[in-house]
């Protein structure tokens, strides 16, 4: 296994292999939303039970397949001209933003330079107002 810190240069690599595989591979190609989605949820069961045995290499294993299966649905929303990976990112990192105001809101560096950090309670209150906020 790789050590350090990510540099997330393979996500565009494999959203390339799975543009590629969805064009010359026909069970691929003849996947759809529906298809899938007992294919998501195996998947996600299967991470699940790695956490609980506690192997990394195995939990490894097992993200890798449901990060499948999240290409997989937005190379089929991208030629569907739904949607696209980066639309996802996007959409990801916006509402990462807005929900972790402690993090990312206008006086969270001065707060952070201050030495002053949150506590659970205070950053479960921001995620919750945040959450109701877009509700409205």
């Amino acid at each position: 296994m790789a050590e350090g810190r990510a540099t997330g240069e393979g996500l565009v690599e494999f959203l390339d292999l799975m543009r590629l595989m969805r064009e010359r591979c026909a069970w691929k190609a003849s996947q759809s939303h529906t298809s899938l989605a007992r294919f998501l949820r195996e998947e996600s069961d299967e991470v699940l039970e790695a956490i609980d045995e506690g192997d990394p290499e195995h939990l490894a294993e097992e993200l890798g397949d449901l990060l499948l299966q999240i290409y997989f649905h937005a190379a089929i929303a991208e030629e569907a001209g739904e949607f696209t990976m980066d639309d996802v990112i996007a959409g990801l990192t916006e509402k990462m933003k807005r929900r972790n105001p402690h993090v990312f809101g206008p006086d969270a560096q001065q707060v952070w330079e201050s030495g002053r950090r949150y506590t659970i309670e205070e950053i479960e209150e921001l995620w919750q107002a945040a959450k109701a906020a877009e509700r409205r």
